[in-house]
């Protein structure tokens, strides 16, 4: 099943039978079974019916809905069975200093092994990035493993960010200006683009973990980050460079976008509709692309790769488990 991305400023999704529609101006844009749709995204000026809204909740399906800017407003979703025993050990760890620090060096030992790997990949067309950044992110790994508290944790990811994004942007089709990592607004159009794909992968892990029965809000490394899915930030660090920012160079520098796919919006940037299309077709083919997983040894798409991790994370705080394998792309 897929996501169905509503773009057209306008639009409406309504029910028909056991099918979505969407129209504008009383024409019909899309229609689509029920059946074949995991969840529904709107973005920007989009909206719903009553009873479109009401299929997608007895059906369990998702609605996620996103500012232009590609900014997460809020999500809706049937009520789940919630396993609390699961839950409660998923809290009590959640006060164990020393559980909290040693899952969040397997999620961040995953996310600099996965920006090594990018860098190297991105080295082969672009030999103007200094080598010397994959030699620094491998010796940041070793640093992964005698971390001695998050708040040092969280340093050395940091600067491993910071080492990553030098490459990245040089890997950037010259056309295209990038700047500092900027968020709420993006300061520039690659920051728009990476903001848009962050928030998207942030939705998939957080329906990830709802399958498995885990409390997205209860995190570990980013538990300081008050009222937000914490443990989705956590499992979508290993795959945050290897998916959205995979879309971003793959629509850059291929000419799928072009800077002139852009708005300015206040002191921000967002992609037009058009464009908007465009990008969510490359994001949702990405998450179908099929690899080997490297714990299971079993081909799997991406997305089906989140929900695989997210039961490891499941066996792991239960203590079905004692170690959580990050995934690791070669």
């Amino acid at each position: 099943m897929a996501t169905l991305y509503i773009t057209v400023p306008g639009a409406r999704v309504e029910k028909d039978y056991k099918r979505l529609i969407v129209v504008k101006d009383d024409e019909v844009l899309i229609r689509i079974p029920l059946f074949r749709v995991d969840q529904v995204v709107l973005v920007g000026s989009v909206s719903i019916t009553t009873q479109a809204m009401q299929s997608l909740l007895l059906e369990g399906k998702g609605l996620t809905i996103i500012n232009q800017s590609g900014r997460l407003l809020g999500r809706l979703v049937s009520p789940t069975l919630k396993n609390i025993g699961l839950r409660q050990k998923q809290y009590e760890l959640g006060q164990n200093e020393s559980f909290c620090l040693e899952i969040s060096k397997r999620f961040i030992y995953g996310k600099l092994r996965n920006e090594a790997t990018m860098v190297a990949r991105m080295r082969r067309s672009h030999p103007q990035i200094d080598g010397a950044i994959s030699k620094k992110l491998h010796q940041a790994l070793k640093q992964v493993k005698t971390a001695g508290s998050l708040a040092d944790l969280r340093g050395i990811e940091g600067r491993a960010a910071r080492l990553y994004f030098s490459a990245f942007r040089l890997a950037l089709d010259q056309s295209w200006n990038f700047g500092n990592r900027s968020h709420h607004p993006p300061e520039d159009e690659i920051n728009a683009l990476l903001g848009l794909a962050y928030t998207l992968l942030h939705e998939n892990m957080i329906t990830s973990l709802e399958v498995v029965g885990l409390d997205p809000y209860e995190g570990y490394l980013h538990a300081d980050k008050y009222g937000r899915p914490a443990l989705a930030l956590d499992l979508m660090e290993e795959f945050r460079h290897i998916i959205a920012d995979s879309v971003v160079l793959h629509l850059v520098n291929r000419s799928i976008l072009s800077p002139s796919d852009f708005e300015r919006a206040g002191q921000g940037y967002h992609l037009k509709s058009q464009a908007m299309r465009k990008f969510f077709k490359a994001y949702q083919q990405r998450l179908q692309t099929e690899v080997i997983h490297p714990t299971y040894k079993t081909r799997l798409s991406y997305q089906k790769c989140f929900e695989v991790q997210a039961r490891m994370l499941r066996k792991v705080i239960e203590g079905e488990i004692q170690v959580y394998v990050p995934f690791i792309t070669r």
